[in-house]
């Protein structure tokens, strides 16, 4: 039987929710948040090592005029962009199993999420350059494309659908509703940020005392590092569950969904632009 009921809910409700899926599913969720974070780490620390020794009073821009830091940056940017398909799309998968009573492992839903990466690969740099163009227009209209597109990756998931289809649908579906999903990255933001300081804060100081000696200041650094990379992996399941949990309240507020799995629970009922289902 699912544990959670589908049917609307309040902003409150969704991060209730989200909190309720993390803390019942801890361990698989943190698992799944931690794929970025190793993927991630020995690129950041590569970087670090290859940046040059930073003397006091210098250009702190001036390490982004070597070529092959730049290239450990693209490097990381790159690792990061895969790291999370597969941790987003393993998220929304978890979740939807969960809705419907379901037991999942991290496993398989990687092996699912890796079946469709081509697709999702590209849907996701559709939506880089459509939040890039208008983050240069203005800051304000590149939060709201983060917003309207923050359930094209659940829906790819979930209903199977192709780069554009997904891109048009989650415009579709968070129309009237950027306000919700604006304050989801909001309070990941405020708990990532109040998880990263917890982590950094011992490191920092060492840092600053060993300012000095370049070799200990490297290594203080890389140890930071790592402990980021642990904070950031408690934290980020907030975003994904919360996203996943908010793509189900818009096909349940919209489209019935409630309605459509109750009459139909072992597939994913066609929604309003087409059929999909979970394999």
């Amino acid at each position: 039987m699912p544990e959670f009921d589908l049917r609307p809910l309040s902003l409150g409700e969704i991060l209730d929710r989200t909190f309720t899926l993390y803390r019942k599913n801890f361990l698989l969720f943190f698992g799944i948040a931690l794929i970025p974070q190793v993927l991630t780490l020995p690129v950041s620390l590569a970087v670090l090592y290859l940046q040059p020794t930073r003397v006091p009073g210098a250009n702190p821009f001036a390490l982004f005029t070597n070529p092959t830091v730049l290239l450990g940056y693209l490097a990381l940017f790159i690792v990061g962009a895969i790291a999370y398909i597969f941790c987003q799309g393993a998220s929304t998968i978890g979740v939807s199993e969960i809705y419907r009573g379901r037991k999942f492992t991290i496993g398989n839903a990687l092996g699912k999420i890796r079946e469709r990466f081509l697709s999702l690969l590209a849907l996701v740099t559709l939506n880089i350059l459509a939040i890039l163009g208008c983050t240069l227009l203005l800051v304000i209209p590149g939060i709201y494309m983060t917003c309207r597109l923050a359930v094209s990756v659940p829906t790819a998931v979930i209903e199977d659908k192709g780069p554009r289809a997904s891109f048009s649908r989650s415009f579709r579906l968070t129309k009237g509703f950027a306000g919700p999903a604006f304050m989801i990255y909001v309070v990941y933001a405020v708990i990532g940020s109040i998880v990263g300081l917890v982590f950094d804060l011992p490191f920092t100081v060492m840092i600053a005392t060993a300012a000095g000696d370049p070799g200990m200041l490297r290594v203080w650094t890389a140890l930071m590092q790592v402990s980021a990379q642990i904070g950031g992996a408690l934290a980020l399941p907030i975003l994904l569950i919360g996203i996943s949990v908010f793509y189900y309240d818009l096909r349940v507020r919209k489209e019935a969904f409630d309605i459509q799995l109750m009459m139909n629970p072992e597939l994913n009922p066609p929604s309003s632009s087409g059929a999909a289902s979970i394999a």
